[in-house]
């Protein structure tokens, strides 16, 4: 019988190179407006950003949008300001995930998105759930990385 065991050694990273942001926007349903979210809205590490959910949610209001360009619009705007609190871009993002309540919404929000980035776009999903919270149609998550210094 032969086993063969590696190890894997991999340098963790420090306390001091991971950051964390608050969310932006409204609170997500069922958190207090006093209250702390339960998570950060992203949290970096080193050059890469780990973007948490952001939904289609009226900042004014703490509603889902009513129309559908609006919901994409609003979900989008959502995720560049997610990134911008953290010195991110559009552009950095190399993976994103889309849960949408309506899958036929697909080409009217690849539209809209593409419209989003200068660069070649990140990977991507468009998964199809049956529900958000706070009754949201949309929401986003990815991984940014911070491009190097030429």
């Amino acid at each position: 019988m032969f086993v063969c065991m590696t190890s894997l050694s991999a340098t963790p990273a420090s306390a001091d190179s991971v950051r964390h942001f608050p969310p932006v926007g409204p609170k997500p349903a069922g958190v207090p407006a006093d209250a702390k979210a339960p998570f950060s809205s992203s949290v970096l590490v080193g050059d890469t950003l780990y973007l948490s959910g952001v939904l289609d949610m009226d900042p004014a209001t703490g509603k889902p949008g009513v129309t559908r360009p609006e919901q994409i619009n609003l979900v989008l705007e959502a995720m560049q300001k997610s990134l911008e609190a953290a010195g991110f871009e559009m552009d950095d993002l190399v993976w994103v995930q889309i849960f949408a309540t309506d899958l036929s919404s697909f080409d009217e929000f690849g539209a809209a998105y593409n419209k989003y980035f200068s660069g070649p776009l990140p990977a991507r999903s468009f998964v199809g759930v049956a529900g958000l919270m706070g009754g949201a149609h949309f929401e986003l998550n990815g991984i940014a990385v911070r491009k190097s210094e030429k």
